[in-house]
């Protein structure tokens, strides 16, 4: 690793970054990306590459990518697991803080960030709320641009390979390589602006973390109870034991009978009942209040009252479900039974005879119907229609 160039031991460095952040990476390789960026940090220094009397035009396109190291730095850094967190939680800060300074000094971090930075975190919950929107939108806007390099960069790839293929190259004739000096300073200059963003962010996150654990170590010590490995590694032993031993005795117990009764299981549960008491599954109204007039009993008015005034706001019911679905099953029963004597009438012999009687009277009936139709008839015609209006004869 030492006899690398800075330029390859960024990129090895930068690798080990993106696998961790991605994903859980071993701690081996987490410290071994961690010596990479010091050594990158130290070539920095001695070659002199930046300086405090330079600006961001004035740094180079080939290294603008190093201002990026002590971030790299601070994320892995924060990935080491040491039984001092303390001590990685204040590396990591300072190494954030070291890469915000250097970029307010290259006016690379927003003004409204630098303000916040500057006078530290905001008072009110809104300022703080408002402030996180915009880095969210920042960094989204920052990624979106990032992609959209990378895209570029792919679609200008494959062209200019279509084009080799379809065009043969003359003899002397050398290739022009594409670098594209401005997007790649563009490209490096997005992945700074999201690496703010994301340094800031971390860095409100470890510092709520120091003062988490600083208050933890400091009521430890008040109390004098030093909770160590041992300690809790003796607990879970007695734990593990307490369960298993449950289960051993669990196989020789005898179950207790299942409670059917849904009013006499929540008076189990609140104490009123003994599941072993005998139990008829007659409901009676609950009682809420104080556990001195629930439990005893409300001999005086006064308890009486003040049994009255904790009761619940809406109507309790006044049977259990297993009464409501007895009382549902009769009530259905009943109606069966009364259905089926109706269809027992309706195909009984006495139903059919009294509807054959009406039908014995069935000429006379006709004969006097016709008569009267007769009759109906004969007036009409010695009654012609409008006889009687001596208002519609003409001259009348």
């Amino acid at each position: 690793m030492e006899d690398l160039p800075l330029p390859a031991l960024f990129e090895q460095a930068r690798k080990i970054h993106a696998a961790a952040t991605e994903s859980a990476v071993d701690q081996e390789v987490v410290k071994k990306g961690c010596q990479a960026l010091h050594r990158c940090e130290d070539m920095v220094n001695n070659l002199g590459l930046f300086s405090s009397n330079e600006t961001k035009e004035d740094i180079s396109t080939a290294n603008l990518k190093y201002i990026l190291v002590p971030f790299y730095l601070a994320e892995l850094m924060e990935k080491i697991a040491q039984e001092d967190r303390l001590q990685i939680l204040k590396a990591s800060q300072a190494k954030l803080k070291e890469f915000i300074s250097f970029c307010e000094a290259m006016e690379l971090v927003p003004k409204e960030e630098l303000e916040s930075y500057i006078e530290g975190a905001p008072k009110t919950v809104v300022d703080q709320r408002a402030r996180k929107i915009a880095r969210f939108k920042r960094q989204r806007a920052a990624e979106s641009k990032l992609l959209e390099i990378k895209e570029r960069k792919e679609r200008r790839g494959r062209s200019t390979k279509a084009a080799a293929l379809s065009t043969p190259v003359e003899a002397g004739e050398e290739e022009v390589l594409d670098d594209d000096g401005e997007e790649e300073r563009e490209a490096w200059t997005t992945t700074i602006s999201l690496a703010i963003c994301k340094a800031l962010d971390l860095l409100d996150m470890l510092k709520k973390e120091e003062e988490m654990l600083s208050a933890v170590k400091d009521r430890q010590s008040k109390d004098g109870a030093e909770f160590s490995r041992d300690v809790l590694d003796e607990r879970a032993k007695k734990a593990e034991a307490w369960h298993r031993d449950a289960a051993v005795r669990a196989r020789y117990t005898k179950p207790s009978p299942p409670i059917t009764c849904a009013t006499f299981a929540q008076d189990v549960l609140e104490g009123r009942a003994k599941a072993s008491e005998a139990h008829d599954h007659k409901h009676q109204p609950l009682i809420f209040g104080p556990a001195s007039l629930v439990n005893g009993s409300l001999t005086t008015e006064r308890e009486r009252m003040a049994a009255q005034v904790f009761q619940p706001s809406h109507r309790m019911p006044t049977m259990s479900i297993e009464e409501a679905g007895l009382k549902e099953m009769e009530i259905m029963n009943k109606w069966q039974e009364r259905n089926v004597k109706l269809m027992e009438e309706a195909n009984s012999s006495w139903h059919n005879d009294r509807k054959s009687k009406p039908g014995e009277d069935d000429d006379e009936d006709d004969d006097a119907a016709q008569e009267k139709a007769r009759a109906w008839d004969d007036w009409k015609d010695d009654n012609p229609r409008g006889a009687g209006n001596k208002k519609l004869t003409p001259c009348g």
